[in-house]
Parts: structure tokens; C-alpha cells; sequence
């Protein structure tokens, strides 16, 4: 997977989550996820479809979903679990919105999809053409986990490589 089409992802998880939360995030692990997904909490999915595709799934374990809830909400506790999902699908909206501006900007044409509520316990496998990346943001309010499974669409792709190599 190439770093020009994660490194957007990387920042905007950075600047929405320490605005959000009001503190420092750093980045923990980052691995290439070869088996099937494994939900750690509270997770959304959003797919891109275009000159990218593909899906990334914004996930936060139990305990941390309810402390991100409550910072977002300006309470003790959030009133209910809809309120922690609802806090979760936000977050992936803003962190995916920021980065989707700055791909378009770079002149990528793709659809984004509404955040959905990630409910299955195994999401699906890397294939031969798309890597799944998860990322670990580490936050006061605990970790954040990004997994993000691009790829260049292939039409898109040999059109691409066509330009690139009369230029």
C-alpha cells in the first residue's frame, strides 16, 4: 500500500483526535494485517469507492469508546450506548472527511460512503492487491485503532501508468 494514500489517514486521525480530545495523541504500533480483522470494541467502516478503493475501519475498545464519548459529549458518563456508536461513527466521519479533502486535493475522484456501524467480530482478509494497514493512535483516553485497506482502482490505475509514462 502506498504511503501517499495512508499518510493523509495518519494526519487527520492526529489533528481530530487531539482536538477532539484535547491532548497529545502518539502513534503505538503499526502492522500489516494479513488475517481477517479481529473488532476490538465500538467500530465503524466506511468504504471508498473510485480511483480508490476500499475500507477503513475505525475502531475503539469498550472502555475507551465510553471515556471518547463522554470528552465529545462534556459529561460524566454518555447517556447511552447509542451515544457511544453515534460518538464513534462522528469521529470516523471527521477523521475520514479530512483525509478524503486532502486526496481530492491531490486529484483523486472517489465516493466516500456514510460510516456504518462495524458489528461483525472478524471483518474481511488482505488480498493479493489490497493490504490492510492498522494503525494504534495512543491517547489519554486509551488506544485508537485505524485499519485501512486501499488499493488504486485498476482501471484507474493502468490509466495512471499510461500518463506517467508519456510525461
Amino acid at each position: 500500500m502506498k504511503m501517499e494514500l495512508i499518510q493523509p489517514f495518519i494526519n487527520a486521525a492526529d489533528a481530530v483526535l487531539a482536538q477532539g480530545l484535547k491532548s497529545p495523541m502518539s502513534i503505538g504500533n503499526v502492522s500489516m494485517e494479513e488475517e481477517a480483522y479481529r473488532r476490538k470494541g465500538v467500530a465503524a467502516l466506511v468504504w471508498i469507492t473510485g480511483d480508490i478503493e476500499g475500507r477503513i475501519i475505525f475502531d475503539l475498545d469498550p472502555e475507551t469508546s465510553v471515556r471518547v464519548a463522554s470528552q465529545f459529549a462534556g459529561t460524566e458518563l454518555p447517556e447511552s450506548d447509542d451515544l457511544v456508536r453515534e460518538t464513534v461513527c462522528e469521529l470516523a466521519n471527521q477523521v475520514i472527511g479530512n483525509a478524503v479533502t486532502t486526496l481530492n486535493d491531490e486529484g483523486f475522484h472517489f465516493r466516500v460512503h456514510p460510516p456504518v456501524l462495524h458489528t461483525s467480530e472478524h471483518g474481511s482478509k488482505s488480498s493479493e492487491d489490497t493490504e490492510a494497514l492498522v494503525i494504534c493512535f495512543e491517547t489519554a483516553s486509551g488506544n485508537v485503532f485505524m485499519n485501512i485497506a486501499l488499493r488504486y482502482n485498476r482501471r484507474r490505475q493502468s490509466e495512471r501508468t499510461a500518463a506517467a509514462g508519456t510525461s
